[in-house]
């Protein structure tokens, strides 16, 4: 095995050549303080506006209630990331935007939005139903899909296909959930403060019934629809403008209407909630649930699939495809790492299993035509992160893969392994050359 990787390494200026100096506000620092402070005072403006319609005791109560369902949600959504999990500031960033800047939003958007239709038609209780099936699906799916735009268009390493888009809007709506959640049950709170309702007969425990026992997937699964759109726009090539504008909006268009259905149950009369509940609302959720497994699974089968051309390159060993294509094998590999050398071992093992993740990706973008000018430097890079933490992976990365191997038969026994039919698999394409990418058309 060369001690050195067969790529050389990344190239640095030109001798001789200056490096333009990014002015103030194009530096990174600058960005990520300007984003902090605006959800810094999004959170501020919007604990005051809560606290103000709840009371001190309300907004105590509803922020007990509402925190229960988050990390069950969260640690679902990041389940579904685990083939190739983004980075966490990407995730708090998507949570902070839902629960501070996209609340907001909604809470002044609504209000002013209903006050004024209240007022040109002299009609409130009209308004409040117009309100609540038209004007708050629009604004808050909106505001909602906000995070995950910026998202795409800032953190385009990061976000590579729908599991990316579905991850970052679940987190996102997670977190406008949360603050809503908290909105209605400290005033559920206060009305039985006022009428002396208590015990399963109150207001209280009718809307934590509806909000956290049935429903806590409502607002995740509107906005999951803008995420897929986002999701299949990340998909397509970058000639394709078209299709990458359309598909996100027809998401955040599915989206609304989803929205609206719902908020409009309440107006079907007395079993209208139980019927869309019944009729749209668990039948979507279990439809979402089973595309984002079987992508995820698919994503799985093109890391078996796509590194295979890499350990015939030699910057990876025979076994490795075939454990980074596991999820089992994975987890054990970190395991394994973090017995023999400790949490940093474990979390290189991590490392690589993500950097030959998004290697998979590139180069399966690459053979559908779909890889932008950078293929060639992204794919160096990605291969020089494995090869610096080739030491800790490798090891763990095998042990995990005869842990997990299927019996084959071999000779007169047995051994365990894939042993493939042919190496390489049929159908692969050449490794791609140092200083081109073969796969653009």
């Amino acid at each position: 095995m060369a001690s050195s990787p067969p790529y050389p390494p990344y190239p640095g200026a030109a001798p001789g050549s200056t490096l333009r100096h990014p002015h103030w506000w194009q530096r990174p620092a600058v960005r990520y303080g300007a984003m902090v402070a605006l959800l810094a005072l999004s959170g501020l403006v919007i604990l005051a506006l809560v606290r103000e319609q709840t009371g001190t005791q309300g907004f105590l109560v509803g922020l007990g209630l509402a925190v229960l369902p988050v990390p069950l949600l969260l640690a679902a959504f990041r389940w579904l990331a685990r083939v190739e999990p983004g980075p966490w500031r990407n995730l708090l960033f998507a949570f902070a935007w839902g629960a501070c800047a996209a609340a907001l939003i909604a809470i002044v958007a609504n209000s002013f939005a209903t006050r004024w239709i209240a007022t040109a038609t002299a009609d409130p209780a009209g308004a409040d139903t117009l309100g609540a099936t038209v004007i708050a699906p629009v604004v808050e799916e909106t505001a909602k899909a906000a995070a995950v735009l910026l998202l795409f268009l800032f953190r385009r390493r990061d976000f590579h296909g729908i599991l990316d888009g579905v991850v970052a809007a679940g987190f996102t709506a997670t977190g406008f959930a949360f603050t809503e959640n908290i909105l209605y049950l400290g005033n559920a709170f206060g009305t039985d403060q006022l009428t002396g309702g208590s015990g399963i007969a109150s207001v209280t425990a009718a809307t934590f019934f509806v909000r956290i026992v049935m429903s806590p997937f409502a607002h995740p699964l509107f906005t999951v629809l803008t995420g897929i759109g986002f999701g299949a726009a990340a998909l397509a090539a970058d000639r394709q403008r078209v299709r990458r504008v359309l598909l996100p909006l027809a998401g955040l268009l599915l989206a609304m209407g989803m929205h609206a259905l719902w908020n409009g149950s309440a107006t079907l009369g007395q079993f209208g909630f139980i019927a869309v509940y019944g009729a749209f609302m668990v039948p979507t959720f279990g439809l979402l649930t089973w595309l984002v497994v079987w992508t995820r699974q698919r994503e799985l089968r093109t890391v078996r699939t796509e590194l295979p051309a890499y350990a015939v390159a030699g910057w990876l060993r025979p076994s490795e495809p075939f454990a980074l294509g596991s999820m089992r094998a994975r987890r054990l590999a970190r395991k394994f790492a973090r017995e023999r050398g400790g949490r940093p071992a474990a979390r290189a093992v991590a490392q690589y299993e993500a950097y030959a993740t998004q290697l998979a990706f590139l180069r399966h973008r690459g053979r559908a035509g779909k890889a932008g000018a950078d293929f060639v430097t992204r794919e160096r890079e990605l291969l020089l992160e494995l090869w610096h933490r080739r030491a800790a992976a490798r090891p763990a990365l095998e042990h995990a893969a005869r842990l997990t191997a299927p019996r084959v038969p071999y000779g007169a026994g047995w051994a365990y392994g894939p042993v493939p039919a042919a190496w390489p698999p049929q159908g692969q394409p050449p490794y791609p050359a140092y200083g081109e990418n073969p796969y653009r058309r």
